[in-house]
């Protein structure tokens, strides 16, 4: 039986008190017997928790109380088991590290299009407006292993960090398509998008959610196989169930 509620949740947003918030979010999380990771740093927030409902929302709704964090969306998954070994909080120097500091998400965020659009895109082959759509994967290359829109671009790289020499690399390939950045929450794919935009692609998309949104909006179409996840149950199925049960 499915007891123990997966999260994941980011949001590009200025945060001062990084050390006060790095001792009081652990605080809180192990009085709720939470475990999983929070990435603090001045450009905002990055979280996988897991735990029982009731205390996975008595701490999202602690995040709430600051108005900075009041519209966190967090996504959803279950299980049988904890699938973290310990409740960590992180101060680094970005959430997901690019080493572009030149992406800056909470002053110019990237278009998004939602999954049931990008489905209805896939279906057709093209966007409203007749172009080419094509997916491109920001994902480590040992994730892609799991799974993947089918067609999907990626460029095999090992860490993020390495996304943007790549990407400037085959810039030329997609021109005057249009593009959707995709990862497995979100938070790597908007980055990505702003970056790709400032290489001078105009028709430039990220999947608001990520896979995770996909796979609880949409399920399966157009994707092959699961999605890698940062924890022990290292991928979940589109029906967000683990997918080594």
């Amino acid at each position: 039986m499915n007891t123990v509620l997966n999260i994941s949740c980011y949001k590009f947003i200025t945060l001062d008190d990084l050390t006060a918030r790095q001792t009081n979010y652990l605080e809180k999380a192990k009085e709720l017997s939470l475990k999983g990771t929070i990435l603090l740093s001045l450009e905002g927030i990055n979280f996988f928790l897991a735990g029982s409902a009731k205390d996975i929302n008595s701490f999202v709704n602690y995040l709430k109380i600051d108005p900075k964090l009041r519209d966190l969306l967090p996504k959803e998954s279950w299980s049988e088991s904890q699938p973290f070994k310990k409740m960590l909080v992180k101060i680094k120097r970005e959430i997901i590290r690019m080493n572009h500091p030149t992406i800056q998400p909470e002053n110019a965020r990237a278009p998004s299009v939602s999954a049931r659009q990008l489905q209805a895109w896939l279906q057709a082959g093209k966007d409203d407006e007749g172009r080419e759509v094509v997916t491109l994967d920001t994902r480590n290359d040992y994730e892609v292993l799991d799974g993947r829109f089918k067609d999907a671009i990626e460029y095999n790289i090992g860490h993020f960090g390495e996304f943007p020499e790549k990407a400037k690399q085959n810039i030329a390939s997609l021109q005057n398509k249009t593009v959707v950045s995709y990862c497995t929450g979100g938070i790597r794919c908007e980055k990505a998008a702003i970056y790709l935009r400032e290489l001078g692609l105009e028709h430039v998309y990220q999947l608001e959610g990520g896979i995770l949104k996909y796979f609880e909006e949409v399920g399966s179409d157009h994707y092959e196989g699961n999605c890698f996840v940062f924890d022990d149950r290292r991928a979940v199925t589109a029906n967000l169930q683990p997918a080594n049960n």
